[in-house]
């Protein structure tokens, strides 16, 4: 089943979220594609793995991070802005094995200005939702093709 076929309304709505992150936000483009790729590994999709890695390539992402972001704590490769990103995804996607931490809190505060925070967090809920429904309605990964789909 296709939703945004049986549910246009549905859809549109959740393109609407993201249209707003990415409009205005402000946040930069390669940081919204590690918090996407990011969560989406750990929801363990594979559709949105697959899209968002290709998107980031196209936008100039490099393999190494890439390869390197579900190990992100032991590399050098982030920057503390990413880092604290990473970490507030993560927090907010396991949202049941830790409640988002004072201490992951306080960082990405302390990187973020409020508005950015709240966009992240709205990016953070967006490919969520996402994921829910590319792994719900068993979207298969390796058709997707950055500018051809947008």
């Amino acid at each position: 089943m296709d939703p945004a076929k049986v549910s246009p309304a549905a859809h549109h709505a959740m393109l609407g979220l993201e249209s707003f992150v990415r409009k205005s936000s402000k946040l930069e483009e390669s940081l919204l594609q590690l918090i996407r790729m990011r969560a989406s590994q750990i929801n363990g999709c594979a559709f949105c793995i697959d899209r968002h890695s290709r998107e980031a390539r196209a936008n100039g992402e490099t393999e190494q991070r890439l390869y390197a972001l579900s190990g992100w704590r032991e590399t050098t490769f982030f920057t503390n802005r990413e880092r604290a990103a990473l970490a507030w995804t993560e927090a907010l996607t396991l949202i049941t094995e830790g409640h988002a931490s004072d201490d992951v809190y306080n960082e990405a505060r302390s990187e973020f200005k409020e508005e950015e925070l709240v966009n992240i967090s709205l990016a953070i809920i967006a490919i969520n939702g996402w994921n829910r429904l590319a792994i719900g309605f068993r979207k298969s990964p390796g058709e997707y093709r950055p500018h051809e789909n947008a």
